[in-house]
């Protein structure tokens, strides 16, 4: 997890790009990745831990249809933070360049009908928006550490 959170760092600095996460399942933990690595502070404009629902409608942005149609857990949801997020955390008037959002069930129950180990990861880079589909095995703590280190993986392969 290390090395692909210093490979992000390393390529947001190259070119001069900045970076906002929006977290539910993970609750900070791949803001937390990126903070461990020196530097961040160039490129890291910050990150939103909503894990309430409503968060992500009232401080994210995502549709409150797509919401009330799906629930958290769907790929749509982790897209729409991913786009919502680097407005959040816009800075002197500028979007951050690249959004990266977590949903997902981490356990140990069920939720709207998703096992525990569902998860998805949206990233947004400019106009191209996409999500990661994961389906995990584990327990609450193994599923969130690994959708942390799938997600900087996405990240790091998307750059």
């Amino acid at each position: 997890m290390t090395t692909d959170a210093a490979e992000i760092i390393a390529a947001l600095t190259a070119r001069h790009s900045s970076i906002a996460i929006a977290e539910s399942l993970t609750g900070g933990l791949v803001t937390a990745a990126l903070v461990e690595i020196p530097g961040a502070s160039a490129v890291l404009r910050g990150g939103v831990v909503a894990y309430d629902t409503a968060v992500k409608h009232t401080v994210l942005g995502v549709h409150a249809e797509v919401l009330a149609a799906h629930g958290p857990v769907h790929p749509d949801v982790a897209m729409q933070m991913a786009v919502g997020v680097r407005s959040a955390l816009a800075v002197g008037g500028y979007d951050a360049e690249i959004g990266l959002a977590t949903t997902g069930v981490a356990g140990p129950d069920p939720q709207d009908g998703h096992p525990p180990g569902t998860a998805f990861v949206g990233l947004a880079i400019g106009g191209d928006v996409r999500s990661l589909e994961l389906h995990l095995d584990g327990d609450r703590n193994a599923v969130r550490a690994e959708v942390t280190r799938r997600a900087l993986a996405f990240l790091r392969e998307s750059l």
